[in-house]
């Protein structure tokens, strides 16, 4: 028996974390296990829904990873296809949450919108009584008197702003990929950087600039001074290895500046050793 939720969860935000919070609390009153069944690919991939434009918070490991650290006891991914996507709310609560995954209660959002009939979630909670579920609702939470969502959490690393990203997260957001080849120049100048290449394609990119980061790698935690422009580059504070082919996380802590263009190496020297007192300051 278990009490369940459903979603995508795109960043496990500080609104996601309300309706979680309720789901685990509510299951161990009743005994059960709290179960959230989430989708992959994004549905709006599979309906070419603006899928050009579409840019995700969390790869999907990154997003069991969180949710299993709330406490969550199974996290179930259904592949999304246009033939699950014919699924209506009633069918998906009969065949999915009761039939498939033993549930008794289902918890829904305030913004939960369910099947191909695209339900609200007053609709919702009747259809789901009817089939004999328990039902509990979670409200909308806001912060700083803004309501909280993805598409804001979006807006906000596309223009850079990773401070109040981390704020409606709950963490620093990051990026991980692996070490790849550059055009070394920077090692000229006596700043080499590890290029990265992102493991999930899809990963929201936070606006170009220059960034106070915090770099796992190795086993350990290093910091360091990223730039994006048409690579994310990152020179890390005091620390010289070859990591070609090497795991790397970056979680972004504060922007520093835009990112510029320079005459020449020089220059960008310069520059780069007015970022580096910055970055030293900051940690």
């Amino acid at each position: 028996m278990a009490v369940v939720a459903t979603g995508f969860f795109d960043g496990v935000h500080i609104g996601h974390r309300m309706v979680i919070e309720t789901l685990v609390r509510t299951a161990r009153e009743r005994g059960e296990e709290s179960v959230i069944i989430t989708f992959w690919p994004h549905p709006r991939t599979v309906l070419q829904d603006d899928a050009l434009q579409l840019r995700l918070l969390n790869s999907l490991p990154e997003k069991k990873a969180i949710l299993k650290s709330l406490g969550v006891d199974k996290v179930e991914v259904i592949p999304f296809t246009k033939e699950f996507s014919r699924m209506t709310a009633c069918e998906y609560f009969s065949n999915i949450v009761i039939r498939e995954y033993g549930g008794t209660a289902v918890l829904l959002g305030y913004d939960n919108r369910i099947g191909s009939d695209v339900v609200s979630p007053e609709q919702a909670s009747t259809k789901a009584r009817e089939l004999g579920l328990d039902v509990i609702r979670a409200e909308r939470i806001s912060t700083v008197g803004i309501a909280v969502s993805s598409t804001k959490i979006r807006k906000a690393l596309s223009d850079g702003d990773v401070a109040q990203a981390s704020r409606f997260l709950c963490y620093d957001y990051s990026l991980q990929g692996v070490v790849v080849a550059g055009e070394q120049k920077g090692r000229t100048i006596g700043y080499p950087t590890a290029n990265l290449q992102l493991c999930e394609p899809l990963k929201l990119v936070p606006g170009d600039g220059v960034y106070f980061t915090a770099v796992d790698l190795l086993g350990g935690r290093y910091y360091g001074m990223t730039n994006i422009g048409r690579r994310i580059e990152t020179h890390i504070l005091d620390f010289d290895g070859m990591i070609y082919g090497q795991d790397i996380k970056l979680s972004f802590l504060q922007r520093i500046r835009d990112e510029k263009t320079f005459s020449g190496l020089d220059e960008l020297k310069i520059q780069l050793q007015e970022d580096e007192k910055v970055c030293r300051n900051l940690y």
